[in-house]
């Protein structure tokens, strides 16, 4: 691939950072007030991070569909269709908050699913039209596009959430308004249209989705994929929950989870390049080791606190499991796009995804069990949290070393 030109890349990198940035903000805000506008609306404290999860099984149940359509109708057209789903979950979830009913909050975060799941394949959008050597910077840039979306998103929540006299109902509205803002952003993607409409043609088809999975890569990197971004939302969907009941404020569980996406995307400035330089399997192995270090600062601040967390500890643990999924999800989806051919993108890349977002369900499903329902205070759901992180990491561990010993290791 080294005839393709960066030019026509980097325009379309530029754009999809842009659209990292303002769409992406939704994310964090929502990932904020989930949790809090389910607790107020339920009387089961087991189910509080449910609107969380019904996010990320949306996420899970569109990525099947809306790749398969990407490769044949164009990115663009992937990606204004996540933008509507996530102005219609907006819409929905504000109506369940003004109506009090959580079941229809939970119908508009499984909408809102269908957007986190077309903001996934921004970076896959991104290294379609990258060279080789282009493509993992390409990755990593996109992926930094988060960097404004942590700031913008959680700041933005602190001024439209308690606009009204229903807490977080600004929260949603604002929500509305950033999808169909952002929506404009994609006409400027120079993407291959897709091929609904080109000429049938005898080539090669590609594997089979079970043949696939019998490549040692594909399924190292979805396995890292799967627990980096599981581990991250198990922890970060209890952490609103954690700060508020261990007696801080709304507003320091919004600092908290800014620092965190801050540190979730700043490293996308030089991750491609570390990538480059020392190879994908040892990056997504330093992600690993910096995910264990963010539960023993969860689990020290407990310590060193007398039993209750001290707050620099949910920022230090909180920056560190960022700064892992940074390194673990960045390495795995360079690892995932150099293991298939062009016309099995759609199928490998929806995998991918719906096995990545599949397990991030069940993690934030369990998160709000962990933090609620272990134990009597908040303190001990927090620790069984972070606790619950040793055996995903030893799994994802095992499996980089695995590929090594296999002699699976090759340059990004």
């Amino acid at each position: 691939m080294t005839d393709i030109s960066d030019s026509r890349a980097k325009r379309n990198v530029a754009v999809l950072v842009i659209a990292q940035a303002i769409l992406g903000a939704q994310m964090p805000m929502i990932f904020v007030v989930g949790g809090l506008a389910g607790s107020m609306l339920t009387t089961n404290p087991c189910l509080a991070t449910l609107p969380i999860s019904f996010i990320v099984f949306g996420s899970m149940t569109t990525a099947p569909w809306i790749s398969p359509l990407m490769q044949s109708r164009g990115r663009r057209f992937g990606f204004m269709i996540g933008a509507i789903g996530g102005a219609a979950g907006a819409a929905i979830a504000a109506y369940g908050l003004f109506s009090q009913s959580f079941l229809i909050l939970l119908i508009g975060s499984y909408l809102t699913g269908i957007y986190m799941s077309a903001q996934g394949f921004y970076r896959f959008a991104a290294a379609d039209s990258a060279s080789d050597s282009f493509r993992p910077k390409a990755i990593s840039y996109v992926m930094a596009g988060g960097l404004m979306s942590a700031i913008f998103g959680p700041q933005l929540n602190k001024v439209v959430g308690e606009l009204f006299v229903i807490p977080f109902l600004g929260t949603y509205i604002a929500i509305i308004f950033l999808n169909l803002f952002g929506m404009v952003l994609f006409f400027g993607l120079d993407l291959p249209k897709g091929t609904k409409n080109a000429p049938q043609q005898a080539g090669p088809t590609g594997r089979t989705r079970r043949e696939l999975l019998r490549d040692p890569r594909i399924v190292v990197a979805i396995i890292c994929a799967m627990v980096s971004y599981a581990l991250m939302n198990l922890v970060m969907t209890s952490t609103p929950l954690a700060v508020v009941g261990c007696g801080f404020t709304a507003a320091d569980a919004n600092d908290i989870v800014s620092a965190h996406v801050l540190a979730m995307f700043a490293p996308s400035f030089f991750t491609g390049h570390l990538i480059a330089r020392f190879g994908v399997e040892k990056i997504i192995g330093l992600g690993l080791i910096i995910l264990a270090g963010a539960g023993a600062a969860s689990l020290f601040g407990i310590e060193v606190g007398g039993g209750d967390p001290a707050l620099w500890s949910f920022y230090a643990g909180l920056i560190l499991l960022g700064l892992g999924w940074n390194f673990g999800f960045i390495g795995a989806t360079t690892m995932l796009t150099a293991t298939h051919r062009p016309e099995e993108r759609g199928v490998v890349q929806g995998m991918n995804d719906m096995l990545v977002f599949g397990f991030v369900t069940i993690a934030s499903l369990a998160s709000g069990g962990l933090m609620n329902c272990s134990g009597g205070t908040a303190v001990e759901g927090w620790t069984a949290v972070n606790y619950a992180m040793v055996p995903f990491l030893i799994l994802a561990g095992g499996s980089l070393v695995w590929l090594a010993l296999r002699g699976g290791r090759t340059e990004a």
